[in-house]
């Protein structure tokens, strides 16, 4: 598929971008990690990327992930693939933000752990379902299931080195 095919309601797939991307900056909301701030006190795995990666890879990844919104979104809604996609896209979508919640909101790696499994198990049922529906959809979630792999083995690691804290 070419891209000017797959880009056939500009406004629309402009609308779902931002729609994703205001996931993240309500998220961010409950995000604070400079200086003097709960996250700074924690002891944090060694393999934690600078802070600087984390706002450049979720913009690339809530972009993407606004796209795949726009490819399931234009497809017949009428159809229950399409349907069970964009149900399971919605319900990762808010896991997404209640994962900032639970584990910088509240402070709680724990409880941040046990929603970032969940989040995982829902992009994955996304991937699954999307795939049904439109391959490259399905395609570009890939980089986003990678990414939650990975934040899911930081908040694992911060909870195991900071076990007292809760």
């Amino acid at each position: 598929m070419k891209f000017t095919e797959m880009i056939k309601n500009p406004v629309a797939l402009i609308a779902c971008v931002i729609v994703c991307n205001l996931a993240g900056v309500i998220g961010g909301i409950f995000t604070e990690t400079g200086p003097g701030t709960w996250y700074s006190g924690l002891v944090k795995p060694w393999f934690l990327p600078p802070s600087i990666a984390f706002p450049i890879v979720w913009t690339i990844l809530y972009t993407m992930m606004g796209i795949v919104l726009y490819l399931l979104w234009r497809e017949d809604r009428t159809n229950g693939h399409v349907k069970i996609a964009l149900g399971f896209f919605a319900i990762q979508l808010l896991l997404n933000v209640a994962w900032s919640f639970f584990f910088f909101g509240l402070e709680n790696p724990l409880y941040g752990l046990i929603v970032i499994v969940f989040l995982w198990i829902f992009i994955l049922e996304t991937i699954i379902t999307s795939y049904k529906v439109n391959k490259n959809a399905a395609y570009l979630l890939i980089p986003y299931i990678l990414w939650v792999s990975f934040a899911t083995l930081i908040n694992a690691a911060v909870l195991m080195l900071n076990p007292i804290i809760f």
